[in-house]
């Protein structure tokens, strides 16, 4: 593969059981990218796919879709997070569904990960150098949503949700020297961002963090002007989009395995109809 091209990936909660699905078909047919950047869920699933473990990431997305413990009210009256983080970034890939680190940090991809600066609102993103041996901990970060998880503290900074300040990050991918992309996108054709009604919630519960406040309130124009000049790079030939082919049933905090299940497989057999396509742009 062309040493030019990187593999781009938006998060989106539960619905990047797609992204999964993709991710599978291409680890099945040992596609692989030198560069891979993600946020959130996209980051996540990433992680799964660049340890080269075939079905990790639908036994964890899906199979533990429906325990209390990784997603569920109960986490949230509890701790005030709707999904357990504890579980899902210590518990699982410690002790029940183990993740390789060792293939992981032997592969010679790099990987970067999307996270918000709390005081800036600014995104920060870490490669593989940078977080070293901490990469479920900005993992955790990527994906610590406002309201529903804690801040993540990590060198000296205070991080959330990498969706918040670069939803997907393909500018940064080209910055990095990556003039041709693969973009996994999570929302159909189609999809914009509407303005927040509820940003007095946001100046309440985040007072001290005014940066934080200014980006949820840039949110939705981010990422609209976002995929607009991501569909202006593909007419360009810079991009190629791969995005869920028919209407989603899934939402952000999706707990039904079936309709899981179907969206991942969804994710597959588009990976697998565009498999032609995607060997054309990457040139092998």
């Amino acid at each position: 593969m062309s040493n030019q091209v990187g593999l781009v990936l938006e998060g989106g909660g539960m619905r990047g059981v797609y992204t999964a699905g993709i991710l599978e078909y291409f680890l099945e047919n040992q596609l692989f990218f030198p560069y891979v950047i993600g946020v959130s869920a996209g980051a996540c699933n990433a992680a799964s796919y660049l340890s080269k473990q075939k079905g990790r990431n639908k036994t964890v997305t899906i199979d533990y879709a429906a325990d209390p413990r990784y997603i569920s009210w109960k986490n949230y009256f509890k701790s005030r997070q709707f999904f357990g983080m504890d579980f899902i970034f210590d518990e699982i890939p410690n002790k029940h569904v183990p993740y390789d680190y060792d293939t992981f940090y032997n592969n010679t991809s790099e990987f970067v990960v999307g996270t918000t600066d709390c005081l800036t609102g600014e995104p920060v993103y870490y490669n593989k150098k940078e977080y070293d041996k901490d990469l479920l901990t900005v993992l955790r970060a990527s994906s610590s949503l406002p309201f529903i998880a804690p801040e993540i503290s990590f060198k000296d900074r205070i991080l959330l949700d990498g969706g918040i300040s670069d939803p997907i990050p393909i500018k940064k991918a080209q910055h990095d020297g990556f003039a041709k992309n693969i973009v996994i996108l999570t929302r159909n054709q189609g999809y914009l961002k509407k303005p927040s009604k509820f940003h007095f919630l946001v100046d309440r519960k985040y007072p001290e963090y005014t940066g934080l406040q200014k980006a949820l309130r840039s949110r939705y124009r981010i990422y609209n002007e976002t995929v607009s000049y991501l569909e202006k790079e593909e007419r360009d030939g810079n991009v190629l989009i791969i995005r869920p082919t028919t209407p989603l049933k899934v939402g952000r905090m999706e707990r039904n395995p079936d309709r899981l299940a179907e969206l991942y497989f969804q994710g597959y057999e588009d990976a697998k109809h565009s498999m032609i396509e995607i060997l054309k742009y990457v040139d092998i």
